[in-house]
C-alpha cells in the first residue's frame, strides 16, 4: 500500500505531516495543482497534494484533476483519501460533521472526464457502481469514530460546478434526486481514480448547511455565511487532522 492524502480547503497543512521531499512533475495531460510532497504520517510514507494549489489559487471547475491524478499513477500510489468540505443537505448532515460518502451524483460540465479522449485502439468503460473504495472508506469510518468525533458512513454526494454556492432551488431538486451533502470537487477525481485503479475514498467534513436547510420551516431564509464557513474549516483543520494521524496507523 502507498498513500495519497489529496487537501483542498481543509488539510492545506497539518503540523503531523513530516516533509521529505518536494517534486513538481508535469504530464501529458498538463501541469497539475502543485508540488506533490512525500513525507512521513507516524512513520508511514504519505504522498500530499492541494487540488486547489498551495496559495488556494484554483476554483474547482479549474483543477487540472487528469495531471493530478495521473502523477498520482507515476509516483506508484495505491490508495487516495480525498478531503472536502461540503454542505449538508439531508437532516443528519449539520456542521462540523464527518461524513464517508457511498455514492454521488455528478451535476458538472465541461471538466475533462477521462483519460479516453478517443486515441485508444478502443472504447474503454469502467464499472463505476460503487465510486468509493469500500474497505478505506470502512477504514476512515474507524478512525472518526476513535476519535469520538460525529460520522455518517453512508451519503451521496452531489458534486457541482462551483464556484458559486447553490440556489435554494438547485438544493431542493438535489435532495429530490437524493443527495445528502453537497461539494465541488469529488468528479472527475473519483471516476479518474477509478480509470487509473486507484482506490479512493472520500473524507468530508460538512461545514454549512446547503441553500435553504438547516433552519425551522418557520424562520426567514439564512443567507449562507462565509465567514462562518471559513470558521468552520479552521476548526475542522484539526478533526481532519487526527482523522488522518489516525488512520495511518491503522493501514498496512
Amino acid at each position: 500500500m502507498k498513500l495519497a492524502i489529496i487537501g483542498g480547503s481543509l488539510l492545506k497543512e497539518f503540523d503531523s505531516f513530516t516533509k521529505v521531499t518536494e517534486e513538481r512533475i508535469n504530464t501529458p495531460y498538463g501541469t497539475p495543482s502543485d508540488n506533490f510532497v512525500t513525507g512521513n504520517i507516524n512513520d508511514m510514507e504519505v504522498v500530499y497534494l492541494n487540488r486547489h494549489g498551495f496559495k488556494h489559487h484554483i476554483s474547482p471547475h479549474q483543477v487540472n484533476y487528469k495531471a493530478n491524478m495521473f502523477v498520482l499513477k507515476i509516483l506508484e500510489i495505491t490508495h487516495v483519501i480525498a478531503i472536502t468540505a461540503v454542505g449538508g443537505i439531508s437532516e443528519k448532515m449539520s456542521p462540523m460533521k464527518c461524513v464517508i460518502p457511498d455514492q454521488l451524483i455528478d451535476y458538472t460540465h465541461g471538466r475533462a472526464q477521462t483519460f479516453n479522449d478517443g486515441n485508444e485502439n478502443s472504447v474503454n468503460h469502467i464499472d463505476f457502481s460503487y465510486p468509493f473504495d469500500d474497505f478505506l472508506s470502512v477504514k476512515l469510518t474507524q478512525a472518526i469514530e476513535m476519535n469520538d468525533f460525529d460520522c455518517e458512513s453512508q451519503a451521496t454526494y452531489g458534486v457541482t460546478q462551483g464556484p458559486r454556492l447553490e440556489t435554494v432551488a438547485e438544493i431542493k431538486r438535489m435532495e429530490r434526486d437524493g443527495c445528502d451533502i453537497v461539494g465541488m470537487t469529488a468528479m472527475p477525481e473519483a471516476s479518474l481514480a477509478r480509470e487509473l485503479e486507484l482506490k479512493y475514498a472520500n473524507l468530508s467534513l460538512v461545514v454549512n448547511w446547503a441553500a435553504g436547510k438547516g433552519g425551522d420551516i418557520h424562520d426567514v431564509p439564512k443567507i449562507i455565511s462565509l465567514e462562518e464557513i471559513n470558521q468552520r474549516i479552521v476548526d475542522g483543520n484539526k478533526i481532519i487532522e487526527k482523522v488522518v494521524n489516525k488512520i495511518t496507523t491503522m493501514l498496512d
